[in-house]
């Protein structure tokens, strides 16, 4: 069923409104009398009040309807938005940064790059241990030290701070970080652990100047052992510190495996042989590195990243790697000890996408109290359970393993220092034993906590001696809270409460005014409309009413917009204004004042009378102009014989065809301005100006019209009665025109003539042993298109260039010296020659050889021919053409290049067997011709006087080789071709060569065979560079999104194009070419975002690191 034409319904009621509104106003004219009914009609009083439109009725003053949004409804702006969008006007709520509860951990701001800081810093806070030693350093040692008074503070926030986002900008700024590097958060946490050491070290308290070491350093030894006599070399007895372990990832699947490897033995042979102290001589021997003692906190630094030497960049390795929940290291130190080395997976450091210059550090942390993993992702903390990765987490880069097998030594691994092929029986009794591991694709850094047992602290001087084994249920319960941290944290926390109470406060002072204005419209709107005609109203502004139902805090009542000159009530404001009830009128101007008061009663009287005028003017007006109408159209009809004045005929078939009006328009001026010369008379009808002569009926209506729309132009309508005489300067100028290109088409064909040939393009028959000439092909194509301009293109076609600069332009310029008859020539000396060549006198230039090769020849049907001359630089012409040529164009003629055609045998002869200079042609008939077996004309030459210059033009093509290979910023196509044959189409177009000033759109777009881009190249891009390109612009596309670089077979035309490290000049790929590719599918797809910014990053200048930071100075920072 089709909608109701409610649109042509209301054309009709308007023009319906529009008849009645025109009758009543020319009764009052007639009569001079306004009565109620009048008003009603008028006003348009008489309509019912309008329920249920759509939008706001104009041409009804009763319809209040689409004022506000229907209930439930809302609008983008105003009162009647959505809540949340109007409180957004009171500013940011800042209860949504309060901290859900005291035992969830705050997060920290992102500064711009700092997520790899806030890992870190998230890592120490949730270590229990090193969190109290900081909070327990004196207040004079933080005074004197910067770095760690901006530390504790930082951890004093997110212990005790009420809000849920800590900014660590303070402590950034103290570190002189630029936060707008990314950085590599394990160079980041070892260069703060070994700062922190150093600032700790003023400390007077002992586990405070020593929680760095305590917690965090274990020691190992680089053992060596002769395989001759089986001593250990004497620095096998020495230590070495270490705060993390950096083991391998690359081809190994397990923690377990990267410390076999990690302390596996190498052997030493060859150039590496050990030089052995007790047997005098370089032997080989093995390399071992042992543990000798273990930290508290046990970090792993995985090598996620490995160098490439081919591209010398670095690149991310992903694959999965497992490690335990729980790990046992007391079997992998190098002595037995009794203490039990158990430690329990405390945190997980992740760098997430595979770019090694950029990508994301997040920190998956345990609560050592209440053993809940968190996630840290800059200002987003979130809760992930018992396990690291989340309750029964299935995703694909991480995943929780239950199984009952232990990683047991090979009996051929000897990597561990005291582990034998015998398997021990500490460890035999794990087999079996129930072990939750973890994997992860992302996995930085893992940190272990030592596990604490009653036995290890009663035999260990543990330094979380002094935190309760029991009795901590929180993050937040069982530490003291240092005054000097803690004070003015309590006032911030103040303060901050204070704000978010004065927010609701405002909030739900906001959402109550907010309610009570729209009860205030809904029960004003309702109380609106006037009911009957007899009942008293009073007149508002649409405009100021839309204002008031829409905005929060409306502004005065403002009727001055519907007031006349007279300030009352014209008709003409009808449209602009609603009639409202006089409860309604009452309680507007009651609460917003303003004005003024129009009611039923002041309608303008006066501005009726005149409306009324018009109206009868305008039937006047109408009326007269239709009967001008008909006579114009028998003037254009040719039907009228009583024209007495000129008017423009294009002027007046355009008035003629405008629909009919109440009064004239500005497109009523200037009936006879385009047939007045500048010379203010009547233009000769030659030049265009067509006229038409018109009655003085006629005329006289369209004067007045045009004097009456341009009043103060004395020119724009001229009069020109039928007797008046064509401007005499115009018409001399006119015949002067007409004689000039009366002769100019003379002289044309007369051209046209002398050279019949070459200017219908026809064949010119060679023959041997006579004289020709040589003309340049693109002046022959300017000649021809201005000999057979004609008609009135005669005179503005343009003229070819003189001859002789032309000519010149094809001869090249040698230098000559004139040296005195008197100059001592044989007397010079090598050093002399500068002096020479200043005192050579007069210094002149003379052209001397030909700058264009001459045309190839052909033999076709017995007849010799220029081979292609639509090609060819130069075409031959006939010594009478030429003669022609030097008199009509200004030509010298003993200037002019001379070519002679002789058979190959009596050009060898001439020449003395150099053919450099002479341009050869061999036949190449087509299968339809016939070749001549005259041996005379097999071979046929062309030689030229002057000769050809081998030389320039060998320099000339040499530069523009040059200037082809060494182009910038140009558009090459790359098309897709899925299938093992490309296209004949594609084939085609990608060995022929393309427009290069073609405009082409870099966006991928469909075709036959497959997509196609459009790519911006140089000369020296690489092709590896191209095939980066063509994997971001292609990669768009979700059909083609795995086509990676090692995939592409890149095509030109039939031929591969490989030799990644060569420019695509090297390869030939110029401007315009069409290149296909193929997919090979032999590579895994990889994320192609991050290895577009890994060689943007490769791009750039090498990384300074923390070079100029305080992390890489001894010196202390102002504090902040």
């Amino acid at each position: 069923m089709s909608p109701p034409a409610t649109r042509g319904k209301n054309k009709r009621n308007k023009q319906g409104d529009k008849d009645i509104t025109s009758e009543i106003l020319r009764k009052i004219h007639a009569t001079g009398q306004v009565n109620d009914g009048d008003v009603n009609q008028l006003y348009m009083i008489w309509k019912p009040v309008c329920q249920g439109c759509r939008v706001n009725t104009k041409d009804n003053p009763n319809c209040f309807c689409g004022l506000i949004p229907p209930p439930g409804g809302s609008r983008k702006s105003g009162l009647w938005q959505k809540m949340p969008d109007i409180l957004q006007a009171i500013g940011p709520d800042p209860v949504i940064d309060l901290r859900d509860t005291d035992e969830t951990p705050a997060g920290l701001t992102n500064l711009g790059a700092t997520c790899y800081a806030n890992s870190v810093l998230q890592c120490l806070y949730m270590n229990a241990s090193f969190r109290q030693i900081v909070f327990s350093a004196e207040p004079d040692l933080l005074n004197e030290q910067p770095v760690l008074n901006q530390l504790a503070r930082l951890f004093a926030r997110l212990h005790s701070s009420k809000m849920a986002v800590i900014d660590p900008a303070p402590f950034i700024m103290t570190l002189e970080l630029d936060n707008a590097v990314q950085q590599d958060g394990h160079e980041f946490l070892t260069l703060l652990l070994s700062l922190l050491e150093r600032c700790l070290n003023h400390s007077k308290i002992s586990k405070v100047k020593k929680v760095v070491q305590d917690l965090f350093r274990g020691s190992v030894s680089q053992v060596t052992t002769c395989s001759n006599c089986g001593r250990d070399s004497e620095a096998s007895s020495k230590t070495e510190d270490f705060y993390e372990l950096e083991l391998n990832v690359k081809g190994l699947k397990s923690l377990d495996e990267s410390l076999d490897q990690y302390l596996s033995v190498e052997q030493l042979h060859g150039e590496n042989q050990y030089n052995c102290e007790l047997c005098k001589c370089t032997v080989d021997a093995t390399h071992r590195i042992r543990l000798r003692t273990l930290p508290d906190v046990l970090n792993f630094q995985l090598k996620r990243y490995e160098f490439l030497p081919k591209t010398t960049t670095r690149k991310k390795i992903t694959s999965a790697f497992g490690f335990p929940g729980e790990l046992d290291m007391g079997l992998r130190l190098s002595e037995p000890s009794q203490l039990e080395w158990i430690y329990d997976l405390s945190a997980v450091l992740i760098h997430k996408g595979t770019a090694v210059n950029s990508g994301h550090y997040i920190a998956h942390i345990k609560d050592e109290n209440t053993g809940q993993w968190w996630a840290f992702d800059d200002e987003h903390v979130s809760n992930l359970g018992h396990r690291p990765f989340g309750e029964g987490s299935s995703s694909c880069t991480s995943k929780v393993v239950h199984n009952n097998n232990t990683v047991l030594p090979s009996p051929a691994d000897t990597s561990r220092s005291h582990v034998d092929v015998v398997l021990p029986e500490s460890l035999e009794s794990k087999v079996g034993s129930h072990k939750e591991s973890f994997s992860s694709v992302d996995a930085y850094r893992l940190m272990y906590n030592l596990k604490r047992t009653r036995k290890n602290d009663d035999k260990r001087n543990h330094i979380a001696n002094d935190i309760q084994l029991e009795g901590h249920k929180g993050l937040h319960n069982g530490f003291p809270h240092p005054p000097h941290l803690f004070e003015d944290l309590k006032d911030v926390n103040a303060a901050y409460l204070s704000v978010c109470e004065e927010y609701k406060l405002k909030k739900e002072r906001e959402v109550h005014h907010i309610a009570e204005r729209r009860q205030e419209v809904r029960s004003i709107l309702s109380e609106a409309p006037v009911r009957s005609l007899e009942e008293p109203f009073y007149w508002v502004s649409t405009a100021w009413l839309r204002q008031w139902a829409d905005n929060v805090i409306p502004g005065v009542i403002d009727n001055k917009s519907i007031q006349c000159s007279h300030g009352e009530v014209p008709v003409s404001k009808v449209q602009c204004m609603k009639r409202l009830s006089v409860k309604a009128w009452e309680i507007l101007f009651s609460k917003y004042d303003g004005g003024p008061a129009l009611s039923n009663s002041n309608y303008c009287m006066t501005c009726l009378i005149d409306g009324a005028q018009s109206v009868v003017s305008a039937d006047s007006y109408r009326d007269q102009r239709i009967l001008m109408r008909d006579l114009a159209n028998d003037v254009i009809a040719k039907k009228c014989s009583d024209g007495a004045y000129f008017v423009s005929k294009t002027w007046l078939q355009q008035w003629v065809r405008r629909k009919n009006i109440d009064a004239p328009s500005e497109a009523d001026a200037g009936p006879s301005v385009s047939v007045r010369c500048r010379h203010g008379q009547l233009k000769p009808e030659q030049t265009g100006a067509k006229r038409l002569l018109v009655p003085e009926k006629l005329w006289l209506f369209l004067y007045k019209d045009a004097v009456a729309v341009k009043p103060d132009d004395p020119l724009g309508c001229t009069t020109f009665p039928s007797d008046s005489e064509m401007c005499p300067e115009c018409s001399d100028e006119l015949s002067e025109v007409a004689c000039f290109e009366d002769s100019l088409r003379e002289i044309k064909l007369r051209h046209r003539q002398n050279h019949e040939k070459l200017f219908t393009g026809k064949v010119i028959a060679l023959s041997l042993n006579c004289t020709y000439y040589l003309m340049p092909s693109s002046w022959l194509t300017k000649w021809r298109n201005y000999t057979s301009g004609s008609g009135k293109n005669t005179s503005s076609s343009v003229e070819p260039e003189v001859l002789d600069p032309v000519v010149d332009a094809l001869k090249c310029e040698q230098v000559s010296f004139q040296l005195p008859k008197s100059f001592p020539v044989a007397k010079i000396m090598k050093r002399d020659l500068f002096v020479v060549l200043l005192m050579l006198s007069p210094l002149s230039f003379q052209h001397s050889r030909l700058l264009e090769r001459p045309p190839d020849l052909m033999n076709k049907r017995g007849m010799l021919i220029q081979k292609s001359s639509s090609t060819d630089a130069l075409t031959i012409i006939t010594e009478n053409d030429w003669n022609s040529f030097c008199e009509e164009w200004g030509g010298n003629k003993e200037k002019g290049i001379m070519a002679m055609i002789e058979s190959s045998d009596v050009a060898e002869s001439n020449l003395g067997g150099c053919r450099e200079d002479v341009s050869r042609c061999e036949d190449h008939p087509s299968s339809q011709d016939e070749a001549s077996n005259d041996p005379e004309i097999r071979q046929p030459v062309i030689r030229t006087t002057p000769e050809i210059c081998e030389d320039c033009i060998g320099e000339r093509k040499s530069h523009e080789l040059v200037k082809k290979l060494n182009y910038f910023n140009e558009d090459i196509s790359v098309s897709l071709v899925r299938g093992k044959e490309a296209p004949r189409s594609i084939l085609e177009a990608s060995a022929a060569t393309s427009e290069t000033d073609r405009r082409a759109s870099k966006r991928s777009r469909k075709t036959s065979y497959g997509t196609s881009v459009n790519l911006k190249v140089s000369g020296s891009t690489s092709l590896y560079r191209l095939k980066m390109m063509i994997w971001e612009l292609l990669g768009l596309t979700e059909e083609i999104l795995q086509v990676v670089k090692e995939n592409q077979i890149l095509h030109k035309g039939s031929m591969i194009i490989d030799q990644e490290s060569a420019t695509l000049a090297d390869l030939s790929i110029f401007p315009g070419d069409k290149l296909w590719v193929q997919d090979s599918e032999m590579h895994e797809h990889r994320d192609i975002a991050d290895e577009i910014a890994d060689q943007k990053a490769n791009a750039q200048d090498p990384e300074k690191g923390f070079r100029g930071t305080l992390l890489t100075t001894t010196t202390k920072s102002p504090a902040v």
